[in-house]
């Protein structure tokens, strides 16, 4: 009865612990009360220091929800998936397997043009705002979403759940986290009630459902790295323009779906060779 008792408290403590520290990095962004939206340069500006800050308040959640058992396995910094061993593949490998699932996008992009794509770009990031906007989008969000979300979370939850169970509800804490977007659209960008709800329950699913994949790679690498520059990639690409194939001559409609399909089929293929932990000398799968 007792082990039952200290079983059910080690896990409540993982969840209150990590629930905690989603809301701790909420609010450091909502802190500054700006009354601008959040592509404006004074509020991207504030929210960088508030990125910045987290990058030190978030292993302290992990240091307090870590068990001595597995303080003595590892070192902190390696348990937060910061190390040296299998560095080399941890920022490449993960990095081409995400390539191939949007293998259908990234053909899109080249039907496009990728000259004229990066000439707008460059054109574009001329102005001071879009400059922190791709810094935001690229750098900053990828930074510290990973390392609260995954580096200072996954450990925790590790310890008190199987690694299924936590790959798939750890990125609820990170899907429900962008339901803040809400309260901005609806207050700075002036939408309906309505239309925000939407985009941000659109936004909740991909947003878990990436946060299941980073979670799983970050469990099977040992690396922070690799879910920083997959997410940063996933950043780059955005959400895939399905509307746009329709657009399409009836042959080139039939190729871009069919490279989508290819895509999403090897990726599945390739997922558990290409994360396999020895690959990456992670050694510290310890839960």
């Amino acid at each position: 009865m007792e082990h039952d008792f200290d079983g059910v408290f080690k896990c409540f403590k993982s969840i209150f612990l990590c629930f905690l520290l989603s809301v701790t990095y909420l609010a450091s962004l909502h802190v500054w009360n700006s009354r601008f939206n959040r592509d404006h340069p004074s509020t991207i500006k504030k929210r960088f220091i508030s990125a910045f800050t987290m990058l030190f308040v978030s292993p302290c959640f992990l240091y307090i929800g870590l068990d001595d058992e597995t303080v003595e396995k590892a070192a902190f910094l390696e348990i937060m998936g910061l190390r040296y061993q299998g560095l080399g593949q941890a920022i490449f490998v993960p990095l081409f397997l995400t390539m191939i699932l949007f293998l259908g996008p990234i053909s899109m992009e080249l039907c496009n043009g990728f000259s004229k794509l990066y000439a707008k770009r460059k054109e574009e990031n001329q102005q001071h705002t879009n400059k922190l906007i791709w810094i935001r989008n690229h750098l900053v969000a990828p930074l510290s979403e990973e390392f609260t979300y995954r580096s200072c979370m996954l450990p925790v939850l590790l310890q008190s759940f199987t690694p299924t169970a936590t790959v798939l509800s750890s990125p609820l804490f990170f899907g429900v986290a962008h339901f803040h977007h809400m309260w901005e659209r609806i207050h700075h960008m002036g939408m309906s009630f309505d239309s925000a709800l939407k985009i941000s329950c659109f936004q909740f699913t991909y947003t878990t459902m990436f946060g299941m994949y980073s979670a799983y790679l970050f469990y099977r690498t040992g690396h922070f790295v690799s879910i920083f520059i997959v997410h940063a990639f996933c950043n780059h690409m955005g959400f895939p323009d399905i509307a746009e194939i329709c657009t399409y001559k009836p042959r080139k409609r039939i190729t871009i779906v069919s490279l989508f399909v290819l895509g999403f089929v090897s990726w599945c293929f390739l997922l558990v060779p290409l994360t396999e932990p020895r690959r990456y000398h992670n050694n510290l799968l310890l839960f």
